[in-house]
């Protein structure tokens, strides 16, 4: 070979090397793997997206938007960022962050989101989970709360509605016990489906055991140390014993209630309550039958210690390879989502279209149209997402209002026990043993169950430490 055409050669390389660095292809286009695109089998989604993409081309033409989509899951992050091979944006969820974070697998992306004017649009609840010694690792894409689902029509045939129709709730545990008991006297329904057949039974029990004091496992010393056993998590699981055995406001066996039937308890009437979060509410209704204006969210009941929402969701990272350029034209994509407070008129034109059109679909199949948990508290982009989305309102917004109030409360959200230590469903699988036992024997005893539990979780607590 020519000496000459090796040069040639050689410089094409290091251009392209020098591209691939900074993100952008040979033509210098800022190449953004969007991991967000639906699979394949979500066609509308996709079509959705395509949209998007038009929309955003035509202010962004050097950003080349690429479909990869990825499915967050811990047995591939891993060996995909440390191969470099993680899309330049994805969505893991919130238990995720800490060990993201620590392994240096995401970008620091503070002043990507500084510079678009969306630190202090985000909840501070939210915003603290992606947070880590005041740098921000991410930007939220939903969120969810546990509350309790309410069959309204059961409330009214008990009597437990105001003279406007608004369901007269429960605002602590005991008065949950004891509205649940009116509500078979009255009708005939159970008052509570309470799980107990899988892992949700004990995902469920940590959210009533907050009220109670309870904290399940703490860091001591550099060490996680469970505290499974404590007098507030008896307590609780007393409380749970007590629904059955001296209330008996449970339905026939919830042992054999799972996070299905719970939802086909509450749409058939079979329950008057239900706990669960704001991402369910087609599940009772578009699923399993009851007409919208029959749902009710309502919040959490305080306990003796507090009133706590266990919460969840997804949220947008970005691999620690990834440019500020890629992160920021990443960022604009969720715009013209609706994900994010918007920034030019031509994102908020093509995020309000994608929620009308969202909202419009709901209300035809017969799925709640209520509020988003409020990720983001800009007062200017929720106003319009609620616009575009409210000639389509199918619900009483009374029956809901409570438990958004509540869930954005500061401290009210906590989230899932034991993700830092990998052992968030062991903790739940022991938790639904004690569960089982209290409710299919009177005389189990709360506290020999709790102490077999705490010798099983710290167990694998010293063995992942």
């Amino acid at each position: 070979m020519k000496k000459s055409v090796l040069i040639v050669l050689m410089l094409v390389l290091a251009v392209s090397m020098v591209f691939a660095r900074a993100g952008q292809d040979s033509s210098g286009k800022t190449t953004v793997r969007l991991g967000l695109w639906p699979p394949d089998d979500r066609p509308d989604e996709i079509a959705m997206h395509r949209r998007f993409v038009s929309s955003y081309n035509q202010l962004y033409p050097n950003v080349e938007l690429v479909p990869a989509h990825y499915f967050y899951a811990l047995e591939t992050v891993i060996p995909m960022a440390e191969a470099g091979r993680l899309p330049t944006i994805f969505e893991p969820w919130f238990t995720e962050p800490e060990k993201l974070i620590s392994n240096g697998f995401v970008k620091d992306v503070t002043d990507e989101v500084r510079a678009l004017g969306w630190e202090n649009k985000m909840n501070p609840t939210v915003r603290d989970m992606m947070t880590r010694n005041g740098r921000i690792y991410g930007v939220p894409r939903d969120a969810y709360a546990l509350g309790i689902h309410l069959n309204v029509d059961l409330f009214r045939k008990a009597g437990l509605v105001d003279a406007n129709g608004v369901p007269q709730y429960p605002k602590t545990w005991e008065e949950l016990a004891r509205t649940a008991q009116t509500i078979k006297q009255k009708t005939g329904a159970d008052g509570l489906c309470l799980l107990a057949k899988d892992n949700a039974g004990g995902w469920h029990f940590t959210n009533i055991a907050w009220g109670f004091g309870a904290n399940f496992i703490v860091k001591q010393g550099g060490k996680w140390v469970a505290q499974v056993n404590s007098p507030e998590a008896i307590a609780a699981l007393q409380y749970v014993k007590d629904l059955k055995w001296t209330y008996d406001v449970l339905t026939a066996d919830p042992t054999n209630e799972d996070w299905g039937t719970g939802w086909q308890a509450i749409g058939t009437g079979r329950a008057a309550m239900y706990i669960g979060a704001n991402d369910g509410v087609n599940m009772s209704t578009e699923v399993n039958g009851l007409p919208v204006r029959d749902l009710a969210l309502i919040p959490v009941p305080a306990g003796p210690r507090g009133q706590f929402s266990l919460g969840g969701g997804t949220i947008y990272m970005f691999p620690s390879n990834a440019t500020s350029e890629q992160v920021t034209a990443a960022m604009h994509y969720l715009e013209f989502m609706g994900k994010a407070p918007f920034t030019t008129p031509e994102s908020q034109q093509s995020a309000l279209a994608g929620i009308t059109e969202d909202a419009r679909s709901r209300n035809a199949r017969g799925v709640p149209v209520i509020n988003e948990f409020p990720s983001w508290i800009d007062p200017a982009y929720i106003s319009a997402k609620e616009a575009a989305a409210g000639s389509f309102n199918n619900v009483d917004n009374r029956f809901f209002a409570d438990y958004f109030a509540t869930v954005s409360k500061p401290g009210n959200l906590r989230l899932e026990e034991g993700g830092e230590a990998n052992i968030t469903q062991d903790l739940y699988a022991e938790l639904t043993k004690a569960l089982q036992a209290v409710l299919t024997d009177r005389n189990a005893n709360p506290q020999t169950l709790l102490n077999t539990a705490q010798q099983n979780v710290q167990r694998l607590l010293d063995q992942n430490q």
